[in-house]
């Protein structure tokens, strides 16, 4: 009888705009063993994260490139199938940095249970994992709106620009989205309440918005409203920084 076969998905080339099928490569390799004092995972639910698609370039950024013929970097949420470490049994679920690929072995750092009583196990990937601990610190320890402000939000229709907008709702601001397209902006106001949503391409220039919507405040995602790349950073709105 084989031994049962780990799928996982490899950066096979860099992508030139928007990647392809052609950029990744499946391959199968032989199950991990139990490392001693570790655990063997079941990989459940992968993310797919919009900061993935910079990870592929190979350039100085804030963190590591994927390497060629390395597995996709990704968290995922996954069941544990054997333990050789105290507080981790089999059955547990898990969220772990596994990469693309369907089992895994894990010296037990940096994993953090999920109760499936608590939340739906998946929330591990969103509102209660990554994109919602980004949306909260941006928002809460650097943004600090205060109520009646107005919050504006690009990539309003993201993980986590979707989250800032509920967020500030919460803190008692108003929130207005900046996202691509009328089906986003639709989304943005329909599903996640926001106040009002602006489709980038029409937006303004940033020394008109103030006059436009009163007392603003910004916090801008994945993407400028110049429509350039940004990193996260929260500013009163005065000018669009933007890198690059």
């Amino acid at each position: 009888m084989s031994e049962p076969a780990v799928k996982q998905i490899v950066l096979a080339s860099r992508p030139k705009g928007l990647p392809t099928r052609e950029n990744f490569r499946l391959q199968e390799v032989p199950m991990p063993e139990l490392p001693p004092g570790g655990l063997l995972l079941r990989v459940l639910y992968l993310s797919l994260d919009p900061y993935m698609r910079g990870r592929m370039d190979d350039r100085k950024s804030y963190a590591k490139p994927v390497g060629l013929g390395e597995v996709m970097t990704a968290e995922s949420v996954c069941e544990v199938i054997a333990s050789d470490q105290a507080g981790y049994a089999v059955g547990d679920v898990v969220l772990a940095h596994t990469g693309w690929r369907t089992h895994a072995a894990s010296a037990g750092a940096a994993l953090r249970k999920l109760n499936p009583a608590v939340a739906p196990v998946t929330t591990g990937l969103g509102v209660l994992g990554m994109p919602g601990f980004t949306a909260y610190a941006g928002l809460n320890l650097i943004g600090k709106p205060k109520p009646g402000e107005t919050v504006v939000v690009a990539a309003a229709s993201g993980p986590v620009g979707s989250l800032v907008g509920q967020l500030a709702k919460l803190s008692g601001a108003k929130a207005v989205g900046i996202a691509g397209g009328s089906e986003k902006c639709r989304s943005v106001v329909e599903e996640f309440r926001f106040d009002a949503a602006v489709d980038h391409p029409t937006l303004p220039k940033s020394s008109q918005l103030p006059a436009r919507t009163g007392s603003m405040f910004i916090l801008k995602t994945s993407v400028a409203p110049c429509g350039k790349p940004c990193c996260l950073c929260s500013t009163r709105l005065r000018a669009c920084r933007c890198a690059g």
